[in-house]
């Protein structure tokens, strides 16, 4: 380690920014992993928000994830986010979803517009331009 004083400032200031940076949620391109500690502070957002409910062990779930990844993609003013039922069993319930995959849009903190099963690419598109401004 230097003991050259601006450089230990200079360290000190840039490992405050890395530690702040890891208690921000991410809220950029991509799907975001939804939890109880972030989902209404996501969902809450004027923008609306496309949540795809799935599970590991579920099959039509896991064909869906590169169809839901692609599209998040193509659509940049919807923000794309994902629950797994089974560790957030209490947002589940809270929505009411007992199949899944369920997508669920959600506009300022409410359900908009739901969706049920592998809808597959034309089904994502539909709920997609919907709800895109």
């Amino acid at each position: 380690m230097s003991e050259d004083p601006e450089i230990q400032k200079i360290m000190q200031k840039k490992l405050a920014e890395m530690l702040n940076q890891k208690n921000q949620p991410k809220i950029e391109p991509g799907i975001i992993d939804l939890n109880g500690s972030n989902f209404d502070q996501i969902i809450s957002a004027e923008n609306p928000t496309l949540v795809d409910f799935w599970a590991e062990w579920c099959g039509p779930c896991k064909s869906m994830h590169p169809v839901f990844e692609s599209l998040s993609k193509k659509y940049p003013n919807i923000k794309f986010a994902r629950v797994n039922v089974d560790q957030n069993q209490n947002i589940s319930i809270r929505y009411g979803v007992q199949s899944i995959p369920t997508f669920i849009m959600f506009r300022s903190g409410k359900v908009v517009d739901k969706m049920m099963g592998a809808v597959g690419a034309p089904g994502i598109h539909m709920i997609c331009k919907k709800h895109s401004d």
